[in-house]
């Protein structure tokens, strides 16, 4: 096979031996001619010499239409594809403010470091000489102390990304007046990733720096860059606070692109399980590398993208030996140093593939790739097209593999490819309103500046936490305004602006004196690193020897093993409030806040490759308890007396519902499976002791995920029914009912009573 067409690995896969009719859908994707568009006026004399350096002389039409825009003065979104070219967008107006005005100010934020030092190099190549003349800095974590005065005092291009202004600059601002005073514009780059709990964060810093602006007396202009959502000029408009235009006509050219659905073998027809999609992909993974095309394999979890990478060494190994050493992991935990090789090793061509996790998934410039295998659905439609938009960057044909799980939402979409390829993009939630994001904001806004009782950058939901924060003593009164009071410190550093709470885990190697490996998020710790668990870093396996609650340490040793660990969980729940509810004739749907308690109990050990239980072990760990929002809806006794008369297990039932319903939920919220979390109960006590089923939101204070599944219920059962009836299992199986979070082992699950509850539960909505 000739490796420079990488659409053409599928043919010759289709000819091997070991296929089994994995390919199940090919959408082709023809190439696309770009689309010109032109300025209203020429360019600034020393811009137009930095882009005929950069080899650009025409722009795309959108590229035109935004920087048109903003050279006017409007706010803008430029929601368009992968590699579109959104920098210009935004590169263009602000250069050419600088050049003009020698007052005039910038700020560029991205959501990583690495997407700051890339665009500084991009930058860099792009203006030659006349970089110096500009003051262009980057000021961020890794920024070295005897640098950030020098940049506070005359750097007037500052690329920084939001933990650094919400740690570094707003707590500081003093230092910062002379570039706040004179800020134009405000650019804010892979706007879609701030969405859910870290988005909601984001709107605050952006409230806070609003604030602080108009406290210097300047307004900035907004430029952002997006990959294509449904909702771009709500979401911006509520991340920072002003209306922005939308430019959503995408001008840029593409090579062809197959987008193949590869659904892993069924090995038990009767139980519907099919071969891991793990090993499927690595495999994919493999024989890319090994053809010379340069890929990206992207999986949903850290562990996952670390399993990838093993198994995609054995088989090279085993294969073609000289190419196990040029693939590796690339993944959010990593120390900087490291992940900045990885991207070196791999721009080169050093590195022929990685398997990643999102972390990859935004526009570092890694060079052109061939291809990229999407280890189970991501997600989102929109994280879906980001990740086949990281191949084919150029106009050269380009391959994205989409390899399917066993659960419910990739198994619908390997029955109903045009549900995937028809369906439009999601809608980016946040709620910056949730009083776990807004309340440590307004502490942090407070030590910045005093809060007025009247304030108004922080909208209706910050009177009563600033009467709440008061009374805990953590605010002081006076003379209308709200002072931070002498015990609070300096709050941003106890505010992670990437979690709703808890604060991260150190994990140490303990072969290496100590030495950090990596960090962990404290909310997953307990499932992650907990005592016994096996714990990947770049192909290397570790046992968890033990965990330090008050430290927030884990101990990890070097380690040979056969299997991973997989945690045991309990969860109950508790109403707190009703918010709001309807009425389906016999069905009752709610939505109200709840107080949801998850117990790590134990872990599984579970042998790799076949997913066998070899051993189960307890833990003790103390509960965690959060307060969210959550949707449910009760469930007739009618059903239920149904479900008895016909002999199917009515607990079975509610259990394999709730499952499915959560498997389904992304196909209409922004959102991953591991984002929500449920419960069914024959009786719950606080609604009467009825049947019921819970859907909540995984993150404290909720993101607006159940407001989402309150407002689409019908739609929501309905997909789930066609799941589930449409599955060719017998009783059940990962691609419909069973859930690999699930606490209690999928049991019990009763596929043909969730038939009969989910039928039932339609048939009064339509009356």
């Amino acid at each position: 096979m000739n490796g420079a067409d990488p659409t053409r690995l599928i043919q010759y896969l289709q000819a091997g031996p070991d296929y089994r009719g994995q390919v199940v859908h090919v959408e082709r994707l023809p190439p696309r001619e770009p689309i010109y568009g032109d300025l209203d006026g020429p360019l600034a004399e020393p811009v137009a010499r930095a882009l005929e350096r950069a080899g650009i002389r025409e722009f795309y039409s959108h590229q035109a239409e935004a920087i048109n825009a903003a050279r006017r003065g409007e706010s803008v979104v430029v929601a368009t594809s992968t590699a579109s070219g959104k920098s210009l967008c935004y590169h263009v107006p602000v250069l050419e403010a600088l050049f003009r005005d020698r007052f005039a100010r910038a700020l560029y934020l991205f959501p990583t470091k690495a997407l700051a030092q890339d665009q500084l190099r991009s930058l860099r190549e792009m203006l030659g000489p006349d970089f110096d003349r500009l003051g262009i800095a980057t000021f961020d974590g890794d920024t070295p102390p005897a640098e950030r005065s020098k940049i506070k005092r005359s750097a007037r291009l500052v690329l920084t990304n939001p933990d650094m202004l919400h740690l570094g600059i707003l707590p500081n601002h003093g230092s910062w007046a002379p570039f706040l005073r004179n800020l134009r514009f405000i650019i804010v780059d892979e706007a879609h990733i701030y969405r859910g709990v870290f988005g909601s964060h984001v709107a605050n810093v952006f409230r806070r720096l609003r604030r602080l602006c108009a406290r210097y007396g300047s307004r900035p202009q907004v430029i952002a860059a997006s990959a294509t959502i449904a909702n771009p000029a709500e979401h911006l408009g509520r991340l920072v606070g002003q209306p922005v235009r939308v430019i959503d006509s995408d001008g840029s050219p593409h090579g062809p692109k197959d987008f193949v659905l590869w659904n892993p073998p069924v090995v038990d027809r009767y139980f519907g399980a099919r071969r891991s999609a793990n090993v499927e992909a690595a495999w994919l993974f493999a024989e890319l590398v090994r053809h010379g095309i340069r890929t990206i394999v992207f999986a949903r979890t850290r562990r996952l993208a670390e399993l990838i990478c093993v198994y995609a060494r054995d088989y090279l190994n085993r294969q073609a030996p000289e190419l196990a050493g040029r693939v590796a992991t690339y993944r959010a935990g990593y120390l900087p140093e490291e992940r900045r090789r990885l991207e070196r090793a791999l721009f080169s061509g050093d590195l022929l593939g990685v398997a990643a996790t999102t972390a990859l998934e935004l526009g570092v410039d890694i060079g052109d790739l061939g291809a990229t295998v999407l280890t189970g659905y991501p997600g989102s439609i929109a994280s879906t097209w980001q990740q086949a938009g990281r191949s084919g960057r150029g106009i050269e044909p380009s391959l994205t593999i989409l390899v399917a799980y066993d659960d419910p939402l990739d198994q619908y979409f390997m029955r109903a490819p045009q549900a995937l390829f028809g369906r439009p993009h999601e809608s980016a939630l946040i709620n910056p309103d949730n009083p776990y994001i807004l309340g440590p904001h307004l502490l942090c806004a407070a030590y910045e500046l005093p809060v007025r009782d009247d304030e108004d950058f922080f909208g209706p939901a910050a009177r009563p936490l600033l009467a709440e924060l008061t009374e805990r003593g953590l605010l002081r009164w006076r003379n209308g305004h709200f002072y931070p009071a002498a015990s609070v410190g300096y709050p941003a550093e106890h505010v992670d602006i990437r979690s709703t709470s808890e604060a991260n885990y150190e994990v140490i190697d303990l072969s290496r004196n100590g030495a950090l490996l990596e960090t962990v998020d404290g909310t997953v710790a307990f499932f992650q690193v907990h005592p016994g668990a096996v714990y990947l870093h770049q192909g290397d396996t570790y046992i968890i020897e033990d965990l330090d609650l008050t430290g927030r340490r884990a101990y990890a040793r070097p380690a040979e093993v056969n299997y991973y660990t997989q945690v045991k969980d309990l969860t109950s729940i508790r109403l707190v409030r009703s918010l709001q509810t309807r009425a389906f004739g016999p069905v009752e749907a709610g939505l109200g806040e709840a107080e949801v308690t998850t117990l790590v109990v134990g872990y599984r050990k579970k042998r790799q490759f076949t997913e066998e239980v070899i051993g189960e072990e307890p833990l003790d760990l103390p509960p965690r308890t959060i307060r969210t929002v959550a949707v449910w809806w009760t469930v007739p006794e009618a059903l239920e007396r149904e479900c008895r008369r016909r002999g199917l297990d009515f607990a079975g039932g509610l259990h394999a519902a709730e499952h499915a319903t959560i498997g389904l939920l992304p196909l209409f919220a922004l959102c991953d499976r591991r984002d929500i979390g449920g419960l069914s109960t024959p009786a719950h006590p606080d609604i009467g002791h009825r049947p019921a089923i819970f859907i909540y939101d995984g993150h404290a204070g909720g993101v607006g995920i159940a407001e989402k599944a309150y407002a689409t219920l019908e739609d929501l059962w309905a997909a789930t029914l066609k799941v589930i009836r449409e599955c060719e299992c017998q009783d059940g199986c990962p691609a419909c009912i069973q859930s690999p979070k699930c606490g209690n082992n999928n049991q019990p699950l009763d596929k043909r009573a969730a038939v009969l509850i989910l039928d039932g539960l339609l048939a009064a909505a339509r009356v």
